[in-house]
């Protein structure tokens, strides 16, 4: 038994024989293949990736294969970039990182090491800090020797080593800066402090970045009468 549609492809074959017949002119049944369109589509540069590093005077750069070492006012950082990046350096001095592959990995680790890049070159140069504050009766914090010791409502203070290479500093007891001349070192040991007692979303209490805006919320309502 003929299935419906092989039905009406068959007779509309047929039709097609026929009035071509009736022209003078054959016409095939069978269709046309469909037409294939290759198109190559480029992958873009990062916004990010292809901007220049300016590098200050007071900056040293020593670039070994794909290992480079800055140095500065204060202190040293090294890195090693991987084989989908380059770095290079134009007339004016600047840094140019570049891609050597055409691929996600190498779109993905562009702009990372362009900003990693400049981060460091900052760093040894100006510095970074990051500035934390105690919000909570009887919070307090201080520096002793090499920890900072925090009172955060626990049976007892929290004693927390300072890392080499960063300084901490208490004012009125409540606010915090951590500051040194690696980036991720100071935001590292700042989300650490801030572990030990985030902020609670009712009364606000607990340890906080200086710009972090904390969501309040409504606390439960008493029964109504």
């Amino acid at each position: 038994m003929v299935s419906p549609l092989i039905a009406s492809v068959q007779s509309s074959c047929l039709s097609c024989r026929f009035l071509g017949d009736l022209n003078g002119l054959r016409v095939s049944g069978v269709p046309a293949p469909h037409s294939v369109v290759l198109r190559t589509v480029e992958c873009k540069e990062s916004r990010i990736g292809k901007q220049p590093i300016t590098v200050p005077s007071s900056v040293t750069l020593t670039l070994s294969g794909q290992d480079l070492k800055v140095q500065g006012p204060l202190g040293e950082l090294a890195i090693t970039y991987p084989r989908e990046i380059q770095l290079l350096k134009d007339e004016s001095g600047a840094l140019l990182v570049k891609k050597t592959l055409e691929s996600r990995r190498a779109n993905q680790m562009h702009g990372l090491f362009r900003t990693l890049t400049d981060n460091m070159v900052v760093g040894v140069s100006k510095g970074f800090e990051k500035k934390l504050q105690l919000v909570g009766t009887g919070y307090r914090a201080g520096v002793e020797g090499k920890d900072i010791v925090l009172n955060l409502g626990f049976s007892h203070p929290v004693r927390m080593e300072i890392p080499p290479g960063l300084q901490v500093k208490v004012d009125e007891n409540t606010r915090i800066t951590v500051s040194g001349f690696d980036k991720s070192a100071i935001g590292q040991f700042a989300a650490s402090i801030r572990k030990w007692r985030p902020p609670e979303p009712y009364k606000g209490k607990g340890v906080k970045y200086a710009d972090e805006i904390v969501k309040r919320k409504e606390g439960k309502a008493g029964k109504k009468k």
